[in-house]
């Protein structure tokens, strides 16, 4: 059966590089690409191509005006096309910059073609510039429809952290602190050279296997597996958990500040005045996206729990309290220079002080709902 890798990342070096080893270590091997540069012309390009050079290339018409829309419906046909001739092992599929592997791997898996890795790749030396680029996709040329409304920094931060290897190929730029802040910032993942791999790893790493249903879990906020405090190098990583709410207003103003105090920054929280509401915290770049996702458990009645997926009952139970349950103030922030002191003096400013926690429930919803526009309620 036709295996597939998805091979992504916004380091458009490192990402070719570690193609390139593959199709040249893994016998009956080709790469799928998809330029979307040409998509303001109202094409996408596809390229198939082998150790030995280019086989195919084909172009398909954008699909309402979205060029990763045209990706989705070209990519499954050609990989079904290879899965029947079955002259093909491993299908690598190389993303384009700004395309994300999570919506690739979900398009291939519902197909019922076999991931068998998601693999982003990675320059050290440019992890810390790519991380702190607050530009819109659009502005730095890399946007994949009109409507794009991402950034180069948060975009980089879903690509790195979703895949469970990383392809590294390192620069002579690239340092002690760079290498840190790689493994701090996704500790899980394996990390394999792309040169130097005289054992293969590399090509084990693409076959070993993928489960989307898994990695999809590790993303949600309420269960993700984030890092944990670590200081190398120069780089820090600040664990902040709480159980006492935040007051909404004193959180808002301290945004800004809480968003430039790290280069990456994530987690779940909670307001006092929507106890019942999971709120997913996502910074880098300077700029912050705060979205609800979903219910507290503890807010569900017991009949509702039956419906909620098992890792993340598990991921409940793991922090439950008896006052709070799962409710609890769960944020990390990873960068060079760290001040711990300073974030934590700033998160614990914001909680509600112990007269505030001491009205209650029904006071705490009375209060001014700071987040409204944020949270586009």
């Amino acid at each position: 059966m036709l295996a597939v890798a998805i091979v992504g990342g916004l380091h458009a070096d490192a990402r070719a590089a570690a193609v390139e080893r593959l199709l040249a270590t893994v016998p009956g091997s080709v790469a799928l690409h998809h330029d979307l540069s040409t998509a303001p012309e109202g094409t996408v390009v596809r390229t198939v191509r082998d150790a030995t050079g280019v086989l195919s290339t084909g172009e398909t018409p954008l699909v309402n005006d979205c060029a990763c829309c045209a990706l989705r419906e070209d990519l499954v046909p050609e990989l079904e096309r290879l899965a029947d001739a079955g002259l093909t092992r491993l299908a690598v599929v190389e993303l384009w910059d700004s395309v994300e592997p999570k919506a690739m791997a979900e398009v291939v898996a519902a197909a019922g073609l076999r991931v068998t890795s998601v693999i982003t790749a990675v320059d050290p030396a440019l992890l810390l510039p790519y991380l702190g680029n607050g530009d819109d996709l659009m502005e730095a040329g890399l946007a994949a429809a009109a409507t794009d409304q991402r950034t180069v920094a948060d975009t980089w931060a879903r690509q790195l952290e979703y895949a469970p290897v990383l392809a590294v190929l390192d620069s002579p730029e690239a340092d002690d602190e760079d290498r840190a802040l790689l493994a701090q910032l996704h500790p899980t993942a394996r990390r394999v050279p792309v040169e130097g791999d005289p054992a293969g790893d590399l090509a084990a790493a693409a076959l070993a296997g993928f489960d989307v249903e898994a990695a999809a879990a590790a993303q949600h906020p309420a269960c993700a597996l984030l890092p944990q405090d670590a200081d190398a190098h120069g780089v820090g990583t600040y664990v902040w958990h709480r159980r006492r709410p935040f007051h909404p207003g004193r959180l808002y103003a301290a945004l800004e500040d809480l968003c430039c105090a790290a280069a990456r920054s994530r987690g779940r929280f909670w307001l006092a005045d929507r106890p019942d509401t999971l709120l997913a915290w996502d910074a880098a770049g300077g700029a912050l996206c705060v979205e609800p996702a979903g219910p507290w458990l503890a807010s569900l009645p017991d009949a509702a729990w039956e419906m909620v997926p098992p890792v993340r009952r598990a991921a409940a139970a793991l922090d439950w309290d008896p006052e709070h349950g799962d409710r609890c103030q769960h944020l990390v922030f990873t960068s060079p220079g760290l001040d711990r002191e300073g974030l934590a003096e700033l998160l614990d400013s914001c909680l509600l002080t112990d007269a505030e926690y001491a009205a209650g429930r029904e006071a705490w919803q009375r209060l001014p709902s700071a987040f409204d526009a944020l949270l586009e309620v």
